[in-house]
């Protein structure tokens, strides 16, 4: 396995103020203005059940040397990384060996926005989502990880902080977390998601649900905030609805 990935319910980016309120402090991301702003050609890190949306974060531990590389030739660079799925992997595969494996056609960028390395030489980092990407073509190369030419102008979108935000069914979409949450016996920051944007709620919900591959595919594809907020809905209540055995929305 080539990546250690470590999901908390939480929401470091929970809004206060003048975020909270619509009026927007530029952020890490806001650098990206539009998609020539991006690289056309980026290091790929391929993993199964795992997906990043704008704003969002996902803490990684990397360990395998592939990777490690990757990390390395990353943050001497631009510092982004593309995340995307293989097709037809289990979460019980996360990072399947060799280049053969084909990829999903859509994923995202990451950049990595905080990095450490451990006494034993893994590295811990963060990657914030910028905007989703397709995958054109996959690059020879002769680097031990895969590369790739991407292109993000189908989700321009995606860089306008809060875009869609307005039309997010906030208030069902509340009520069904506290449901699935209770149902579960989990337990979460209600101050810091009280305090959270429409955006960074869906998005961070998305990225840290249990669901398999093909749901979390699902809401990374979903065409806007409100559609994902309605896949989130729907992956809930069908939880919900499902018998204790086996059956129903697959959850890792």
């Amino acid at each position: 396995m080539a990546v250690s990935s470590f999901h908390r319910c939480c929401f470091p980016e929970a809004e206060t103020g003048e975020r909270a309120a619509g009026r927007y402090s530029l952020g890490i991301t806001d650098r990206y203005a539009k998609p020539a702003d991006l690289p056309a050609v980026v290091p790929v890190f391929p993993l199964a059940g795992v997906i990043l949306l704008p704003r969002s974060t996902l803490p990684l531990n990397v360990f395998e040397p592939r990777y490690l590389e990757m990390v390395d030739d990353a943050l001497a660079g631009s510092r982004i990384l593309c995340v995307i799925q293989p097709e037809g992997a289990s979460t019980d595969d996360e990072s399947p060996l060799g280049k053969a494996v084909p990829l999903r056609k859509i994923g995202a960028f990451g950049r990595i926005t905080a990095y450490s390395e451990s006494d034993d030489g893994r590295y811990l980092i963060t990657l914030t989502g910028i905007a989703r990407l397709e995958i054109m073509d996959e690059l020879t190369s002769d680097k031990s990880y895969r590369i790739c030419q991407v292109d993000a102008n189908r989700f321009a979108a995606d860089l306008d902080r809060g875009e869609g935000e307005a039309e997010v069914d906030r208030e069902r979409l509340l009520a069904v977390l506290q449901s699935y949450l209770q149902a579960h016996d989990l337990a979460a920051d209600w101050d810091s998601i009280a305090r959270s944007s429409n955006e960074l709620l869906v998005n961070t919900l998305s990225v840290i649900s249990p669901y398999g591959p093909e749901e979390k595919q699902a809401l990374l594809e979903a065409p806007d905030l409100k559609a994902r907020a309605e896949v989130l809905v729907a992956l809930a209540e069908m939880d919900l609805a499902s018998p204790d055995d086996g059956s129903g929305t697959s959850v890792q």
